[in-house]
């Protein structure tokens, strides 16, 4: 399991989350469908590693075992937190924002000005 591209991902949607407007809703569809497959398979690598635990294993091996089972732990993490992120973003895409009324929108960026900055 590589974790490496998931982590990619996910830095990569962190920078839209100041402003989703830039993504679509299929884009958007898209994070939820492949990462929540991905999610849904991580299963497998958890009971083969399982299994490979129990089996009698030399040093070496366990020692892989065990930085992998730790890996998809990471993976898991990183994949929950992508989903959250796509939750939130979801909300903003360019299509939500096309949907509102000028009043709206005019109401959001004033509203939006006056919340103190941290």
């Amino acid at each position: 399991m590589e974790c490496f591209k998931t982590q990619k991902h996910y830095q990569t949607l962190l920078q839209a989350s100041p402003k989703p407007h830039v993504l679509d809703d299929y884009t958007v569809g898209r994070v939820f469908e492949v990462f929540g497959r991905q999610k849904d398979d991580l299963w497998l690598f958890e009971e083969q590693l399982a299994r490979w635990k129990r089996d009698k294993l030399s040093v070496g091996q366990r020692d892989e075992v065990d930085r992998l089972t730790e890996q998809v732990g990471r993976c898991r993490t990183v994949i929950d937190a992508i989903l959250s992120l796509a939750e939130q973003l979801k909300q903003g895409t360019i299509e939500k924002v096309l949907a509102k009324s000028d009043l709206e929108l005019g109401l959001e960026f004033l509203l939006s000005k006056r919340r103190p900055h941290h």
